[in-house]
């Protein structure tokens, strides 16, 4: 697609020195954001949902290490590249936050069903920023049942200072919700899912913000149901789009379809479809980048290896890159993009790059539409 110039039309806006929480999009100037914890981590227990999703070479391997603790060699490996990713957002000059730390070998149950914890590596999965509210989502893995009260410390700090606060309906998380008898899927059939629509579950990591459009993938871990919650929860002030993943086993779009800036999307080659996208992006740009780079070493990663897509915009042309992927900071510099890279391989072992371990709190502007 030829660059196009497109008109950003303001139709709200909060006050930001009462209110610490504004996040409308993926690229405004990022003022504050929460990064998550390696420490307290444990290895997701061997549920179905768990299992299903994760990559093949690593599937075969988790049953030997599901419920344990991380090995000490990844993370301390780990720590240290989120140490300097978080030095590198302290130098451009954006608030770091960070949730508690808890153990989340703590097992828990409920009239159904006994689970332990995950971790706080993710803040994007658990919690959905749309302007001034935070939105509480209702997750579909048992183990990251009581995952969002590590941020309850700071989610009842920006309540005090205005933002609003929810929480979608909480989830029974019933045996009834998992297709415990689905099979490998081959490209020939239909997609199934690991859930159904028994009840509403979503990750917010499987929507991206762009103004008063948010887009969506329809996933293992969010359904239906979740995605027609969340539409009647904005209202009619936001419009909410879905974007059709490829993949076999599909789980969060910010590996799938990343907006960038206003007028540019990147795309998966592999999970995207250009013809199939929503009309309303007929004059974006479709960005679509290279193959990632190979890496290597990283054992039980819950990751692909487009893990290398989930990029976090600090504005609208910064952009944080994984140190390793040289031939995505090639292509961002021919986009128009300033790359800004950091080392983050072993961090993702843990199941997310940068958009995953971080969660914008604030971010300068307010709703706009730009289509």
């Amino acid at each position: 697609m030829t660059e196009t110039t497109h008109r950003a039309e303001t139709t709200n806006s909060i006050d930001t020195n009462t209110c610490p929480v504004n996040s409308y999009n993926e690229w405004d100037p990022l003022e504050e954001v929460i990064v998550g914890r390696v420490d307290g981590s444990r290895i997701a227990p061997s549920h179905f949902a768990v299992t299903y999703t994760i990559p093949p070479s690593s599937a075969k391997f988790y049953p030997f290490f599901a419920g344990r603790r991380y090995p000490g060699f990844l993370i301390k490996r780990a720590q240290k590249e989120l140490d300097e990713f978080i030095h590198i957002l302290k130098s451009e000059g954006i608030v770091v936050r960070q949730p508690d730390t808890v153990d989340f070998s703590v097992r828990y149950k409920t009239p159904h069903w006994k689970s332990h914890g995950f971790g706080t590596t993710c803040p994007r999965d658990g919690v959905l920023v749309v302007g001034d509210e935070l939105i509480e989502t209702p997750m579909a893995w048992r183990s990251r049942y009581f995952e969002v009260h590590a941020y309850r410390s700071l989610f009842k700090e920006y309540f005090a200072q205005g933002a609003r606060w929810t929480a979608a309906p909480k989830p029974q998380l019933l045996d009834s919700l998992y297709n415990y008898d689905l099979k490998p899927q081959e490209k020939d059939q239909p997609l199934q899912y690991v859930i159904n629509d028994s009840e509403p579950v979503f990750d917010a990591a499987d929507f991206v913000r762009c103004g008063q459009d948010l887009f969506v993938t329809k996933s293992n871990v969010t359904n239906d149901s979740g995605i027609t919650w969340l539409r009647r929860h904005l209202g009619d002030k936001y419009r909410i789009h879905e974007i059709e993943s490829l993949s076999r086993n599909p789980m969060h779009i910010d590996t799938t379809f990343m907006p960038l800036a206003p007028g540019k999307v990147m795309i998966n080659p592999e999970y995207v479809d250009p013809s199939k996208l929503p009309k309303i992006l007929k004059s974006w740009d479709i960005l679509i980048p290279p193959n990632p780079d190979p890496v290597s070493g990283f054992i039980l990663s819950m990751c692909s290896k487009w893990i290398s897509l989930n990029v976090l915009m600090l504005d609208e042309k910064r952009v944080m890159v994984e140190k390793s992927q040289t031939s995505l900071q090639k292509a961002m510099k021919d986009w128009g993009f300033e790359p800004i890279p950091c080392p983050f391989g072993y961090f993702s072992t843990f199941g997310g790059s940068f958009h995953c371990a971080t969660l914008d709190i604030r971010r300068r502007g307010g709703l706009q539409s730009y289509f």
